[in-house]
C-alpha cells in the first residue's frame, strides 16, 4: 500500500509516504488530494475539517482482497463510519465488522446485507442485541458467559442465531498498553488458559438455537509483526484440538480480527500485509494438519489500515505564541476532534498548505483549543518559522479513530467529513452546529 506518485509532480518536502496516493503540489504550497486543493475545501466548508480521499479507500480495499484472496474480510466499522463508507465497503465485497446498535442499523439502513454483518463488543446491551436478531446479522460474537443465557432467550426456543467466541490468546501486541486487547488482564474475551473459553464453548453447544460457526480473537492495534498473529494462530488451533477431541466438534471458521498497524509519519513501520497473509495461511495450514483438522476459514478485520490514510485533517492556526524556548500553535480543533494523542501519546506530521514559504524551520508544538493542557495534537514538529494565524495546517493519517471518537467537549461541534475524486469533493458528514447543540438540550 505505499503510495506511488508521479514524479513530474512537485512533492511536499520530498515525502508523501503517509499521504494519500493522488497527493500533489500543483503549484508551490497549494496542496490538492483527489484532484482537490485542500485550501478550496477548507474555504468553502470551513475548519476544522476532515477530508477523506474516496480512491484512497476503495485502492486499500483491494490490496486486502488481493492479499487475502480466500479470506472474508470485514472493515471494522468503529475506525470510521458513514453511509458513504458502508456503501464503498458493499462495493468493494467487504463485511462490516460493528459493535454498537448504531452502526448496525445505519449499515443496514443505507442497504448493506445484514448477513455480512458481524456483531462483537464486550458488553452488548439489550437493544444491541434486539437489533441484530431483527435485522438478521451473520454472526454475533459472544465475550462473557452471561450473554449466552440472554442471547439463547432473546433466539426463542424456535429461532437460530450463528455465534462465535471471542477467547483472549494470552499474547502482548499492540502499539501502546491501552489498545492491546489479546492478554487476559484486559475486559475482552474469554481466557484459553484458565478454562473460560470451553467452559463457554460448552455451555453454548448445549444451546440447540445457537450455532458456533468458529473462534474470534482481537490482538490489539497498531501491531507491525506478524509473529503475534502466528502465535494466536497456533494456540486457537491448540483450543480447537481440544474441542474436537472433548465434543467431536468441528469450527469452520477463524477470526483473527484486525490491529494491523500504519505509519503515521514517515519513516515509520506499517504492516507487510503480503508477508502477513503468507505467514499466516501456512502456519494456520500447518497447525491445522498437525492438529488433524480441517482447515477453517479465515476472517480478518481490518478498520484503521483502510480508513487512515485515506484521511486528512485541516485546521486554521488561530495563535502563535513563543514561550521562552517553546513555540505553540494553536488551531481551530483539538482533542475534541482528535483525542488519540492524549489518550495513547500519538504522533503525527502536520503540513503548513495553502501558500509557499521559503522561510526555515523551526520546532513547534500544535495544540487545540481547548481547556485542557493535554490538548496537544502534536508536539516537536517541524513547521515554517513564519506560521502565523490564519495559516493552515493539514494532518494526514486522520481518517481512522478521529471523528468517530470526537466528544462534545466545550460545545464546538464536531467537524464535517468531505470526500475527493477525480477532481471533484462532496459533502457526506456535515458540520455539527450550535443548533444541534440546542435541541438536544430539552430541560430547564
Amino acid at each position: 500500500m505505499t503510495a506511488v506518485h508521479d514524479s513530474s509532480v512537485t512533492t511536499i518536502d520530498g515525502d508523501l509516504s503517509v499521504w494519500p496516493a493522488s497527493t500533489a503540489e500543483c503549484r508551490p504550497g497549494e496542496v490538492a488530494v483527489g484532484g482537490v486543493p485542500l485550501a478550496e475545501i477548507a474555504d468553502r466548508l470551513g475548519t476544522p475539517v476532515y477530508v477523506l480521499d474516496e480512491a484512497e479507500v476503495r485502492d486499500r480495499c483491494r490490496t486486502y482482497r488481493n492479499a487475502f484472496p480466500d479470506t472474508e474480510i470485514l472493515y471494522a466499522a468503529k475506525a470510521f463510519l458513514c453511509r458513504a463508507m458502508i456503501h464503498w465497503m458493499d462495493e468493494e465485497g467487504l463485511g462490516l465488522d460493528v459493535c454498537s446498535a448504531g452502526e448496525l442499523e445505519l449499515a443496514v439502513m443505507t442497504g448493506f446485507p445484514p448477513g455480512r454483518i458481524v456483531l462483537h463488543g464486550n458488553a452488548k446491551s439489550p437493544r444491541d442485541l434486539a437489533s441484530a436478531l431483527r435485522l438478521g446479522v451473520g454472526r454475533i460474537v459472544i465475550d462473557s458467559p452471561s450473554e449466552i443465557a440472554r442471547l439463547a432467550a432473546a433466539v426463542g426456543p424456535q429461532g437460530h442465531q450463528k455465534v462465535m467466541v471471542r477467547v483472549a490468546p494470552g499474547i502482548s501486541a499492540g502499539g501502546h498498553e491501552k489498545i492491546r486487547t489479546g492478554t487476559e488482564d484486559q475486559k475482552f474475551g474469554l481466557s484459553i488458559s484458565d478454562g473460560y473459553a470451553q467452559h463457554a464453548i460448552a455451555r453454548i453447544l448445549d444451546q440447540p438455537q445457537l450455532e458456533l460457526t468458529g473462534l474470534h480473537c482481537h490482538l490489539g492495534s497498531q501491531i507491525t509483526s506478524v509473529k503475534p498473529y502466528l502465535a494466536a494462530v497456533r494456540r486457537i488451533v491448540g483450543l480447537m484440538a481440544r474441542l474436537h477431541e472433548q465434543h467431536g466438534l468441528v469450527l469452520p471458521e477463524l477470526d483473527l480480527g484486525g490491529g494491523h498497524g500504519i505509519a503515521y509519519r514517515p519513516g515509520e513501520m506499517s504492516m507487510d500485509l503480503t508477508t502477513l497473509a503468507r505467514k499466516v495461511r501456512t502456519e494456520l495450514t500447518e497447525a491445522c494438519a498437525t492438529a488433524g483438522l480441517a482447515v477453517p476459514r479465515l476472517i480478518i478485520e481490518p478498520g484503521r489500515a483502510i480508513a487512515g490514510p485515506a484521511g486528512i485533517a485541516l485546521y486554521r492556526v488561530l495563535a502563535v505564541k513563543r514561550t521562552g524556548a517553546l513555540t505553540y500553535v494553536a488551531v481551530d480543533g483539538g482533542m475534541s476532534d482528535n483525542p488519540r494523542p492524549a489518550l495513547y501519546g500519538v504522533h503525527y506530521a502536520p503540513r503548513l498548505i495553502g501558500r509557499h514559504t521559503t522561510a526555515d524551520r523551526a520546532s513547534v508544538t500544535v495544540v487545540g483549543r481547548h481547556c485542557e493542557a493535554g490538548d496537544v495534537l502534536a508536539a516537536d514538529v517541524e513547521l515554517p518559522a513564519d506560521v502565523r494565524p490564519g495559516d493552515l495546517l493539514a494532518v494526514p493519517v486522520a481518517g481512522a479513530y478521529h471523528l468517530s471518537m470526537a466528544s462534545g467537549y466545550n460545545l464546538v461541534g464536531r467537524p464535517p467529513v468531505a470526500a475527493v475524486r477525480d477532481g471533484h469533493a462532496r459533502l457526506l458528514v456535515r458540520r455539527e452546529s450550535l443548533h444541534d447543540i440546542r435541541v438536544r438540550d430539552v430541560g430547564l
